[in-house]
């Protein structure tokens, strides 16, 4: 937990190339935050390259949510649009879908995955415990896909990062069952994209990860 008199210097930022090139080193240390939260703490067997946590959706086309201490990322999620493509991949929900991803379940959906610029993916999305870190996650989140005229944003992430996005007053459609695997249980949900003002920052009462 972050003590009291440090949260006066706690910031939330969403980074975007070009725009934030300048603040990148901030990404490099979201894919260090990531290895150490998913690999060291989890257990999880993810692709590394020099300590860093780092994939095929992640780049310069991939737009990051990041909170930072004095510089130190304390939690952070990653977001792509739903019509981006790198290569033969999209995003990582509709990749397990077609079973371009193994490991991951490929019924995570009931239905297709979407493909549209109106709707954006958010994965990777982790705090270091403290609940309000988690609710500025997701308020700058939603402040920055609803300048974007995005409609909603597709999670996959345990059923309690689920219940995390309803305490903070997002709309939230479960759009599967819940899915098990080495890294434990998962499931896909969609949060429509609302008015910022509505959503209840510090609301939320544990940590949480997502894929």
């Amino acid at each position: 937990m972050i003590p009291e008199a440090a949260k006066q210097n706690l910031e939330f930022s969403i980074l975007e190339f070009p725009t934030d090139i300048s603040r990148w080193n901030l990404v490099a240390a979201f894919y260090e935050f990531r290895r150490k939260m998913f690999m060291e703490r989890l257990g999880w067997k993810l692709q590394e390259f020099e300590r860093m946590e780092w994939e095929q959706y992640d780049g310069f086309r991939t737009v990051y949510a990041v909170a930072h201490l004095n510089g130190v990322i304390v939690g952070g999620g990653r977001l792509r649009r739903t019509d981006q493509t790198n290569g033969i991949y999209s995003y990582m929900i509709r990749d397990a879908v077609l079973d371009l991803l193994p490991g991951l379940p490929n019924g995570l959906l009931y239905q297709e995955a979407p493909v549209s610029e109106e709707e954006w993916e958010l994965t990777r999305f982790a705090t270091e415990g403290d609940p309000s870190i988690a609710a500025g996650l997701l308020y700058v989140i939603n402040e920055y896909l609803f300048k974007k005229s995005a409609k909603g944003c597709l999670c996959l992430g345990t059923p309690a990062f689920l219940r995390m996005a309803r305490r903070c007053a997002w709309e939230v459609d479960q759009m599967g069952p819940i899915c098990s695997n080495h890294d434990g249980r998962f499931v896909v949900f969609r949060c429509s994209v609302v008015l910022p003002h509505t959503l209840i920052p510090g609301s939320v009462h544990k940590s949480s990860q997502s894929k």
